[in-house]
């Protein structure tokens, strides 16, 4: 039998009357890289998100706003549109439970379950939880505080239907048992059996009268159908179940994951199933409790005031490292703690130094040593064979992660592929080989593979970070024939004498606020030292050292000065007042090694452009081989300053 190529998956559809804060953002883009991985590798997918805008709060918060639910719930369901645009999410469906197709659908589920027997009037009393739509029993509450929010719970009475939860809890406990996968991670699974499950189900209260903001109760318009029935029904309503829309149940239900925060784990693993049950439909392959990304102070929430706005997020770092941010940081299943000094640490090491910087590397090489297309040369050796087999490994490895919803170990295996290519790099030194003509081929074969290796990582993450990947594809410029996960089962596909494309840098580093104290301490310094200079202009006098003997104009240009970008620094690991620098030259790539570590830190120094003393004969310092000279001036920390352009040229510019 073949494999069945649908898959679905959802979000929770989301509450409209708070601002969304990036712990949401974190579940749908997590979603939206899965359904993206999937369709990578073939699979026909349904990505469903959208919103849950019936309801009590709904009808309070519309109130106070002095405006109509429905006009309310508009204007806030336009933002998260605009939101999930700008985090680039790319979903099949977005339900709005105010559709009318959903509405149809709800009254018919409820009358459906009301003939089949399931669902009783009787009268409700007890303690209610009106942000979390949420029932609960006195042994539940914690010192009549809602267990999930804990705000105060209110006495409800009226007259309601119920829904005979334990008609179907034995069933539930056994399918939940017999399917060790249902619900996701282990801890959730066993928190909903030990503390709902197995001491025994009440029957739950499935409808209100004491407002009429919601979806009225065909058969007794004077309910309306309680709000986690109508919300958790979208899963089915939006395939077309029970509706005139497009009829997609055949080809999709059940659920293959319902990807969803913690806190809601038990609407989803216990009250939908049970409803599922007694539709008659089969239950989703998976229920996916992940975390909350956290503060230092807790959880965020709008009501203490420390909700992250991502736009704000995207639009100062880039939507693609907040993604990757996101992804990389929150090991799935687990409590993350957000820390933007975290989001610009990844930013610097991962995207702006390890991804970006390799990828811009590559290009300028390609570019100054073969004018932009490698010739169609090859000279194989040894170590082309480790960075091979390991390019052809990363797919199988990423998609047993991505199968099982690890997003971060598989940015993590990708991340690993990316440093061996770096290392690959600084092994074949290309710049070396520039040097003899006799190395063309080999050159030409070590550029290729780090083309190709540069193919397969924008190939892997793609479903993370699909600008990056789409500009990627621009600079490598390949089609996207070259671009589908068929393509990364061998390696070799990058097309011969293909000519790359320049462009701007991925991922510009930024400064830590450290960084930006640093250089704000040091202009003030620099500043009050001028004004400290001119006042003192006439009393003191500058001692300066003589100039040394006069020099031609011939014996000058013997002195080859020329602009280098520093692309990594370190502290030499023998001399304490040493650094060892990596610097681009444009047409190769060299180390100084120079003592300023007193000076400079080289956290500083990675991405500044300096001038060098390019045809200075190579000398060893502390067993460490100096390619070149840094230019400088100053002899202590208030005066040193390296010589720098005063904008930005291309590396290996002359100096005249």
């Amino acid at each position: 039998m073949s494999e069945n190529k649908s898959f679905y998956i959802s979000t929770p559809i989301y509450y409209p009357s708070a601002k969304l804060h990036i712990g949401h953002t974190y579940s749908t883009v997590a979603a939206d890289s899965i359904a993206r991985f999937k369709k990578l590798t073939g699979h026909d997918v349904f990505f469903l998100t959208g919103t849950d805008e019936h309801g009590q709060k709904i009808q309070e918060a519309s109130k106070n706003a002095g405006m109509e639910p429905k006009e309310y719930v508009d204007g806030i369901v336009a933002d998260i549109v605009k939101l999930w645009d700008v985090m680039n999410i790319n979903y099949d469906k977005f339900i709005r439970t105010t559709d009318a197709y959903h509405e149809e659908s709800i009254k018919a589920i409820f009358k459906k379950l009301y003939d089949n027997g399931d669902i009783y009037k009787s009268h409700y009393e007890g303690l209610y939880c009106t942000p979390c739509e949420a029932y609960w029993t006195s042994s539940q509450a914690k010192d009549g505080k809602c267990p999930d929010c804990g705000r105060e719970l209110k006495i409800a009475k009226e007259e309601a239907y119920f829904f005979k939860m334990s008609k179907y809890a034995d069933r539930l406990i056994a399918h939940i048992k017999a399917n060790p996968d249902f619900i996701s991670p282990e801890s959730a699974k066993n928190e909903m059996l030990n503390n709902f499950l197995l001491p025994g189900l009440e029957d739950l209260c499935v409808s209100r009268t004491s407002f009429d903001w919601g979806i009225k109760v065909d058969f007794d318009p004077k309910h309306v159908v309680y709000v986690w029935v109508d919300a958790l029904s979208n899963y089915v309503t939006a395939l077309g179940y029970l509706n005139d829309e497009p009829n997609l149940m055949d080809k999709f239900w059940p659920c293959d994951v319902h990807l969803i925060g913690k806190d809601i784990l038990r609407f989803h693993t216990i009250y939908w199933p049970i409803i599922l049950m007694a539709l008659g439909l089969p239950l989703p392959k998976k229920v996916y409790g992940h975390g909350w990304i956290l503060l230092k102070g807790g959880k965020m929430s709008k009501s203490k005031g420390n909700v992250v706005d991502p736009i704000e997020l995207a639009g100062k770092y880039g939507t693609d490292a907040l993604r990757y941010y996101v992804l990389r940081e929150m090991p799935f299943g687990s409590d993350g703690i957000y820390s933007e000094d975290n989001l610009v640490a990844r930013n610097n090491a991962d995207l702006a130094n390890d991804l970006g910087n390799l990828l811009s590397r590559t290009i300028s090489m390609v570019d100054k040593y073969f004018g932009g297309n490698i010739p169609d040369l090859k000279q194989y050796d040894e170590i082309d064979n480790e960075i091979i087999q390991m390019a052809m490994e990363l797919p199988l490895i990423v998609k047993d992660y991505m199968d099982k919803y690890e997003l971060s170990n598989a940015l993590i295996q990708t991340w690993k592929f990316i440093a061996r290519v770096n290392k690959y790099i600084d092994e074949t030194t290309p710049w070396v080989l520039f040097k003899n003509e006799e190395n063309t081929a080999r050159l030409a074969t070590v550029l290729y593979n780090i083309l190709e290796s540069l193919r397969f990582i924008a190939v892997m993450i793609s479903a993370a970070m699909p600008e990056t990947s789409a500009k990627m594809r621009v600079m490598l410029n390949i089609e996207e024939d070259i671009m589908t996960w068929k393509s990364v089962q061998k390696f070799g596909l990058y097309p011969p004498e293909n000519k790359v494309t320049p462009a701007d840098v991925l991922f510009p580093r930024v400064l830590t606020d450290e960084e930006k104290a640093k250089l704000e301490k040091r202009i003030e310094k620099e500043n009050n030292k001028k004004q400290g200079k001119a006042e003192e202009k006439k009393e003191v006098k500058m001692e300066y050292s003589p100039v040394k003997e006069q020099i031609t104009i011939d014996e000058f240009a013997k002195v080859d000065l020329r602009v280098a970008k520093i692309i990594k620094a370190e502290k030499h690991p023998n001399a304490d007042k040493l650094l060892v620098l990596q610097v681009d030259l444009g047409f190769e790539q060299r180390q100084i090694v120079s003592g300023i570590a007193e000076f400079k830190n080289p956290d500083d120094l990675v991405g500044k452009e300096i001038v060098v003393v390019a045809n200075l004969k190579p000398a060893k310092f502390r067993g460490l081989l100096s390619e070149a000279m840094i230019t400088a001036v100053g002899h202590d920390k208030e005066t040193f300053a390296m010589i720098m352009p005063e904008k930005q040229v291309e590396p290996g510019e002359a100096v005249r």
